[in-house]
């Protein structure tokens, strides 16, 4: 019997703030909060042992505003989380300088699909996850506005130096109306590394649903959270008190 998934409560920042963006849409934005620090200490009293962070204004622009907020989180959480980074991460220096702030693991997109080589290169200073953002299969870059060449059926075949892959399904992202099961049935099958699922998890049932995936490693749920539809404790305990 495989092992429950890993709950990966996620913590998405712009400009320093707590917020969320529908399917990626910076011009959709809910603010719900201006300190990520507590945020992240309250998940790990209800019993996060990881926390998924985005640095939404480095996957836009580059810009590293938001390193310092990172590595206050990564501090605060010392001992009880391990912090798992994405979100702008473009380069060797990139992927050294949040390793130096407290990540344990970051998280590879654009930058990956770009040039495969990077993720060995970063994982031998860091653990890296290949984001696989997707819309009906086809990975996209570049903040979700461009489809690439490359599916995630061969993007999970590619990274062997990858220790996880994120899976988002960008049109269930923000949306509270479930996750593709079906979809992470197949990748969890097709990979050799551990498969993360985010996107779409609106409640309860869907954590569930995600538990019965046999082989999946980990949950990212962010705005349900938010909104109340579901507690870090209450998904910690559904998923046998792993998170």
């Amino acid at each position: 019997m495989s092992a429950a998934p890993v709950l990966y409560p996620a913590i998405d920042l712009r400009g320093g703030r707590v917020v969320r963006l529908r399917q990626g849409d910076y011009e959709q934005e809910t603010v719900y909060g201006d300190d990520p620090v507590a945020v992240a200490s309250s998940f790990c009293e209800d019993g996060a042992t990881w926390i998924h962070i985005v640095d939404l204004d480095a996957a836009r622009s580059g810009a590293p505003v938001n390193r310092p907020v990172i590595a206050a989180v990564a501090a605060a959480v010392t001992g009880r989380a391990s912090v798992q980074t994405g979100g702008g991460v473009r380069s060797v220096d990139d992927a050294r300088a949040l390793a130096d702030a407290g990540v344990a693991r970051v998280v590879m997109g654009s930058a990956a699909v770009a040039d495969p080589g990077l993720v060995d290169e970063v994982a031998a200073i860091v653990p890296v996850a290949v984001g696989l953002d997707h819309r009906g299969g086809v990975v996209a870059v570049h903040g979700w506005t461009a489809a690439s060449d490359l599916t995630v059926a061969r993007a999970l075949e590619r990274y062997r130096a990858a220790t996880a892959f994120v899976i988002t399904d960008i049109e269930r992202d923000g949306l509270l109306e479930g996750p593709d099961v079906d979809g992470l049935v197949e990748a969890v099958a097709l990979s050799a590394a551990p498969v993360i699922a985010s996107g779409g998890v609106g409640g309860l049932d869907d954590v569930l649903a995600l538990a019965g995936i046999a082989g999946l490693h980990g949950i990212i749920t962010g705005r349900a959270l938010y909104e109340g539809r579901l507690t870090v404790a209450a998904a910690v305990a559904a998923l046998g008190g792993r998170s």
